[in-house]
């Protein structure tokens, strides 16, 4: 089988199959191109994919991923971006192994499909010429073959004729011989012609176009082959990443099966572990008989009063709760009036009430209640230090609850010993160096490291102290060392209820014969005491912002604690509106809030807020 003698006259269209054939070759070259591209694509999304979703440095996410799940998920994202190194791998061998031998195979194609149709067509060339000389010699032959007939007739016309002189008759035998000769030659031009032709076609059609052909069809076969190659390497390149893609695929299922939900659990105890003990019961109170009213051991206001109660993470009490209770919300639960307003006067004249109206009076619910009602109010801050302005951290860590400030002191008591560790390893390692120094002068000068020495000395001592103050704290949480004097838990940040056990007696009001409570003089000054001891703990706390403003419709003497006075046609500030028990919280000055009767008061409130309305 064999083009040269099965295809010798389909030159056009072997020549239109290798041109076709070369046009498959760099159709799959630009297909391997396009693949390795998308090879690229994807391992670059992969890898922003994966890169998107590590957690950042120094940020709460970094602290999430001490949970399994969340380390199984860190795995899982850098097994995605081993796998998409791989991919990048398929690409790059796509690209040495096939796509660029394969153009330079083209190339080189192209040039040798060339050559062997030029040959061709010279061959061709070449047997088109000898077939014109040929017919040019055949057309001559037979031109002069009639060109002698005629002069032989001319001349036996003319012999035959009586008229015509001898010398005529004699020119035209001359005319005519010299046609026959003429014939002759070009009978044997024509013969020798022929002859060469017929080689020459015989060479062409034997041996020129099959060897041509078969040159040509050794090349197209070659090209199938190297194209038969290439497909094997393009699927061999896939195979060999094939385990390491395994090996990433079965790195993310022994992440997967590593999560450990209970483990996962004991950590959210260690991470939010507040170390507070729940309040107990709060014992019935009876309000039927004007007998002063007993709170029981394991109350909230006991437990805030009682004195004597053992101490607990550095004198903390169990049932402490104030660290989750912002200041604006706690003395406006203490010192808010809880009687129902007096109705305005009959007369917008100040006249027309003598003797102003009663300060309100904590009728209906004891302080005990009140604690109960910060007790489900919703946290927003965790500590009182924890303000928007400033917002820095104690230094001891104070603002945070027991388990977990010892937690924090532990790890900060661990980072000071490695950084005294890493100090004591530097100022080994300068001593050694000046011992070299002393016994071998010429390698340097022992005095220059007595300065780096001391620095070193001075920071070690520093990291010690630094140490020792962390570990006295961390010493105190774990009830190791007494509680830090009322200095000290003031500036922890937290309000300790064991220096107060006298605001115990706030919520022991006695009941009048009309169902009404007065508070002894005790209470209000303890009260106050209180509202010191907080002034004292917010001294950067800011004030509430103005919801609105107000103007006054009466005078009202405010004698009461929580209440201020004002008077008739005054402009004050609205910082809190009546929450349906008949007072309104207004604010004169920076200095000067406190609540007023609703009815005592008309009420602006601003746009943005509920829209104006007004109480009358």
């Amino acid at each position: 089988m064999s083009w040269g003698t099965e295809l010798w006259d389909q030159f056009d269209n072997l020549e239109k199959h290798t041109q076709w054939g070369i046009d498959i070759l760099e159709k799959y070259i630009k297909f391997v191109k396009e693949r390795t591209e998308i090879e690229l694509s994807y391992a670059k999304q992969l890898r922003n994919l994966s890169k998107k979703y590590q957690p950042k440095k120094n940020s709460r996410e970094e602290e999430e991923y001490r949970y399994t799940a969340c380390k199984a998920f860190l795995s899982t994202l850098n097994e995605t971006n081993d796998y998409a190194g791989q991919h990048e791998v398929v690409s790059e061998n796509m690209t040495s192994q096939i796509t660029m031998g394969l153009a330079r195979y083209v190339q080189e194609l192209k040039q040798e499909r060339k050559s062997h149709f030029h040959d061709g067509r010279k061959a061709q060339q070449h047997i088109e010429t000898c077939w014109k000389q040929l017919e040019s010699s055949k057309r001559r032959f037979e031109r002069d073959c009639k060109e002698a007939d005629r002069a032989q007739q001319y001349f036996e016309k003319m012999d035959a004729d009586i008229n015509v002189t001898k010398a005529d008759v004699e020119k035209a035998r001359q005319q005519a011989q010299l046609r026959h000769q003429m014939a002759e030659e070009s009978k044997a031009d024509y013969s020798s012609i022929l002859q060469k032709f017929n080689h020459e076609q015989r060479e062409y059609y034997y041996t020129h176009i099959p060897t041509i052909f078969q040159k040509i069809q050794e090349m197209e076969e070659r090209r199938i082959v190297r194209l038969g190659e290439s497909m094997k390497t393009y699927a061999e390149v896939d195979r060999q990443v094939i385990p390491i893609i395994g090996k990433c695929l079965d790195g993310i299922v022994k992440a997967a099966e590593s999560i450990d939900q209970k483990n996962d659990s004991q950590l959210v105890i260690e991470a939010y572990k507040s170390g507070f003990e729940p309040p107990g019961d709060i014992e019935f109170e009876d309000y039927t008989q004007p007998m002063k009213r007993t709170v029981s051991e394991n109350s909230l206001s006991n437990s805030r009063g009682e004195g004597k109660a053992e101490p607990k993470f550095g004198g903390k009490s169990k049932g402490k709760l104030w660290p989750f209770i912002k200041k604006n919300k706690l003395m406006s639960l203490l010192t808010s009036p809880h009687q129902p307003p007096p109705p305005p006067p009959a007369s917008a004249s100040p006249s027309a009430v003598p003797n102003g109206p009663q300060s309100p009076k904590q009728q209906k619910e004891p302080l005990s209640h009140r604690f109960n009602e910060f007790m489900t109010s919703k946290p927003k801050i965790h500590c009182f230090r924890s303000l928007k302005r400033g917002g820095a951290t104690p230094e001891d860590f104070s603002n945070l609850p027991p388990e977990q400030r010892r937690k924090k002191l532990q790890q900060k008591v661990d980072e000071l010993n490695k950084d005294i560790q890493k100090e004591v390893d530097q100022r080994d390692a300068i001593t050694k160096m000046k011992d070299v120094y002393l016994k071998n002068p010429q390698m340097g000068d022992p005095a220059s490291l007595d300065h780096k020495l001391t620095e070193v000395s001075q920071n070690i001592e520093k990291l010690r102290l630094e140490a020792q103050k962390f570990e006295a704290w961390l010493a105190e949480v774990e009830g190791r060392l007494p509680a830090r004097g009322e200095q000290a838990r003031r500036q922890s940040g937290l309000y300790d209820v064991q220096t107060t056990p006298t605001v115990n007696n706030c919520a022991q009001a006695r009941e009048s014969p009309d169902g009404s409570y007065t508070e002894e003089q005790s209470q209000e000054s303890e009260v106050k005491v209180l509202a010191v001891d907080f002034d004292d703990e917010f001294d950067d706390e800011e004030p509430l912002p103005a919801i609105g403003t107000c103007k006054a419709l009466y005078t009202f003497d405010g004698q009461n604690e929580g209440t201020i006075s004002v008077v008739e046609g005054e402009t004050l500030y609205v910082i809190e509106e009546d929450k349906g028990d008949g007072w309104t919280r207004i604010r004169r000055n920076e200095d000067e809030e406190g609540y007023v009767p609703t009815s005592y008061v008309e009420v602006y409130l601003d746009k943005n807020a509920k829209g104006a309305k007004t109480y009358i």
